[in-house]
């Protein structure tokens, strides 16, 4: 366990709403809900588990369930996760690009 925890915040898109939260329920597989709100716990008390880079600043954290369910991130400062998106395998190449969008437009301001 990491000594400072982490603060999950959301990125927020043009009209106020946050991505990731409406693909996550979106979801019908409430069991998968479940899942990834767990691994988002984990991730706060600083257990990242299976986690990759992607390029631009932006990781994937993996969620071993259905269809292979990802979460797009970045780091913004040493202690804050910003969630960008969420997805699965079939569509990662694609979520992977607009994850990246949306953290350059974060950074961007």
């Amino acid at each position: 366990m990491a000594d400072t925890p982490y603060r999950l915040e959301y990125f927020l898109d043009d009209k106020g709403e946050a991505p990731f939260t409406q693909w996550l329920y979106s979801l019908r597989d409430k069991v998968a809900v479940y899942r990834i709100r767990a691994r988002l716990d984990r991730v706060a008390l600083g257990n990242f588990g299976t986690t990759k880079p992607v390029g631009e600043g932006v990781s994937e954290l993996k969620i071993d369930h259905g269809p292979g369910y990802r979460v797009y991130y970045a780091m913004t400062g040493k202690t804050v996760v910003l969630l960008l998106i969420g997805g699965d395998k079939s569509t990662q190449q694609k979520d992977i690009e607009t994850a990246k969008s949306y953290w350059k437009r974060q950074r961007e301001g």
